[in-house]
């Protein structure tokens, strides 16, 4: 099985889910106590925060790679699945929709294989994600009131079902269902799934 040598922007990646990981044990063992809310938006935040620092340090250490951009994507879908548990539990369980749409969409592709075939990159998807994010943490920390917070749910879930929107129509439109797309795809989650060594 081949190792991946994780680089500096993986590792920056890295301390983003372990952040994650955080926030999700602090949201699941500290419900109500006090100072919970302020831990959960603050790990949150750096989180993001870091989002737009490991593509800088990859561009900048010539360290790009594929194993670095699914990475990277999986980290962002990570923190939008568990911001959007804790959401869900002061605005409604349709909250959860928004972290739960990248799974339904891998799965939908075990069924359809059309959607595994690999997607053309295309940055507005980055900006959604990040906007994902945004939103939640800030409907998270509980400072915009109810009358706010619905309005800016509703605004990330119309970016999230435009964007996913856009490609599953590119999939279903422009892939040919002649084409075997299991072994490209199969290698991108084999990559993403190896051992990482440090070092």
């Amino acid at each position: 099985m081949r190792l991946v040598h994780l680089g500096p922007a993986d590792w920056v990646t890295l301390s983003r889910v372990v952040l994650t990981c955080g926030v999700a044990a602090a949201s699941v063992d500290g419900p109500g106590r006090p100072g919970t809310v302020l831990v959960v938006t603050s790990l949150a935040a750096v989180a993001l925060a870091l989002d737009a620092v490991d593509g800088k340090v990859a561009r900048r250490t010539h360290t790009t790679s594929a194993f670095g951009a699914r990475f990277d994507g999986e980290a962002d879908a990570f923190l939008i699945l568990v911001m959007s548990a804790w959401v869900a539990r002061s605005t409604g369980v349709w909250v959860l929709a928004l972290g739960a749409a990248r799974y339904v969409f891998l799965v939908a592709g075990l069924v359809l294989p059309r959607l595994r075939a690999p997607l053309p990159f295309r940055y507005w998807r980055k900006v959604v994600a990040a906007a994902q994010g945004i939103l939640l943490v800030v409907v998270g920390s509980g400072l915009p009131a109810r009358s706010v917070s619905g309005p800016l749910l509703v605004v990330a879930a119309a970016l999230l079902a435009e964007s996913f929107g856009r490609d599953v129509l590119w999939l279903w439109r422009d892939v040919d269902v002649d084409v075997d797309v299991d072994v490209d795809v199969d290698a991108v989650e084999a990559q993403t799934l190896q051992h990482v060594q440090v070092g």
